[in-house]
C-alpha cells in the first residue's frame, strides 16, 4: 500500500518524531535522580547504539525503546502493516541486536525497557535499574 502522504509530507511527519529525550526517557531519568542513581551519561555517541542512559563506571547501557518503532508484539502487527513498515521495523530490530552484541563484546550490560513500561510502572523500572547497578557493584541506591 503506497503512503498517503507526499514525500515532503512524510519527511515533515518523521522529522517531528523525537529519537532522544522522549517523555519516557525524561521520566526515567528523573526517577533515577530521585532514587540517588546519578552519575549516568546520556546518548553517548562513543558507544554502539548511543544508549539513552549509560553508567560508564559500571558499564550499564539502558535503552528506552518505543513499542512501535522497535516492534513490540502487542503494538506492532506485521500482518497489518505495509511492506515499508515491516521492513523498517525489521531493520530497527536487527540494529538493536547488533548494538546489544557490540556492547556485550566490549563488556557492557544492556538493559532494554519498553516506553510503556516506564509509563505504566516507573517504580518497577527504577528498581530494575537499581538492581542491575547493584549487581554490577555500584553502592546501594535508595528505592
Amino acid at each position: 500500500m503506497p503512503d498517503h502522504l507526499s514525500k515532503q509530507g512524510r519527511s515533515r511527519v518523521m522529522a517531528a518524531i523525537r529519537s532522544k529525550n522522549t517523555k519516557p526517557e525524561l521520566m526515567l531519568r528523573q526517577a533515577l535522580r530521585s532514587a540517588g542513581a546519578t552519575g549516568y551519561r546520556i546518548h553517548l555517541t562513543s558507544l554502539p547504539g548511543k544508549p539513552d542512559i549509560a553508567y560508564t563506571r559500571w558499564r550499564l547501557a539502558i535503552f528506552v525503546d518505543g513499542v512501535f518503532w522497535h516492534g513490540h508484539p502487542d503494538h506492532f502487527k506485521p500482518e497489518l502493516a505495509s511492506q515499508y513498515w515491516r521492513e523498517k521495523i525489521a531493520r530497527n530490530q536487527e540494529r538493536d541486536v547488533r548494538n546489544d552484541a557490540a556492547l556485550a563484546a566490549i563488556g557492557w550490560t544492556v538493559l532494554r525497557i519498553w516506553d510503556t513500561e516506564v509509563k505504566d510502572d516507573l517504580d518497577g523500572v527504577t528498581r530494575a535499574v537499581a538492581d542491575a547497578l547493584r549487581a554490577l557493584g555500584r553502592p546501594v541506591v535508595s528505592q
